[in-house]
């Protein structure tokens, strides 16, 4: 059970410590997007890095719409993942959608999460006034969604330099947009649907698990706005805001990343 668990979702297991780190990729990712970060942090801790279903080299045949039909079903993933390892309690890394995900899934087993570092997390992308502004119109998601089922090449290259920024690393840009129609078409587009329409706000005071909030600047897929309102609801929470910009610091800036992730776990031995 526990082997077929970790073979469904490409588990990769490096470095060695005390303290174990799982870096979970966002929409449209994988795990290959960790290699600039994963290295630095197995210098002293155990990395765990994983491939949610339907993307890199997880097993795509076992995926079903009804299996996965919300946040949470990912996040029972994330369960299954850490009890198959039997190595928790973790310091989960969540990239974007994963901090909603690995939130989730702290909130139904809480034991198993030492920490949750969101790295430019988004609870809701759709702007709800006055209260809370999360960077998108709900003709903006309808657009992106209509563009994906017209051409989904199309719709990578719009979005890829959207999210990534940095102009100056055209090759992040490009292969950001390779990735986000690597997948199954059929998985990808559903993963898009929950993504873009998910709205956790109301889980997010039921965090019992501490969390650092890092933020990257010029972030047009969560604008500043949704780190101060995260840090609002979310208990015991740190916001960071990063020099990094765009919405892939772990990519685009991998040292500043590694830095603050590692500032905050020396400040929670």
């Amino acid at each position: 059970m526990a082997e077929g668990v970790l073979a469904r979702h490409h588990v990769m297991d490096m470095g060695s410590g005390d303290r174990v780190i799982v870096l979970a990729h966002g929409f449209g990712c994988d795990q290959r997007m960790w290699r600039h970060v994963a290295p630095a942090l197995a210098a002293d801790h155990r990395v765990i890095l994983f491939d949610h279903v339907g993307s890199g080299r997880s097993d795509a045949s076992s995926w079903r719409p009804e299996r996965y039909a919300s946040l949470a079903d990912y996040g029972r993933d994330v369960i299954e993942i850490l009890d198959a390892l039997k190595c928790g309690p973790v310091v989960f890394v969540g990239h974007s959608v994963s901090s909603s995900i690995g939130m989730l899934a702290a909130i139904a087993r809480p034991e198993l999460f030492e920490r949750l570092v969101m790295l430019c997390p988004n609870p809701c992308f759709v702007n709800d006034p006055p209260a809370y502004e999360g960077g998108f119109e709900r003709e903006d998601i309808m657009d992106l969604l209509d563009l994906m089922d017209r051409n989904m090449s199309d719709w990578a290259n719009f979005f890829a330099p959207v999210a990534m920024k940095n102009e100056d690393q055209p090759a992040l840009r490009s292969e950001l947009a390779q990735s986000l129609c690597a997948g199954d078409p059929v998985i990808v587009r559903h993963f898009a649907q929950l993504v873009f329409w998910a709205d956790v706000r109301d889980r997010l005071p039921l965090l019992r698990v501490p969390s650092l909030i890092l933020q990257g600047g010029d972030d047009s897929i969560a604008p500043l706005s949704v780190g101060d309102y995260m840090h609002a609801h979310l208990p015991q929470s740190t916001l960071v805001r990063m020099a990094a910009s765009g919405h892939c610091p772990h990519m685009s800036h991998p040292s500043e990343t590694v830095q603050l992730i590692r500032a905050y776990l020396d400040t929670t031995v």
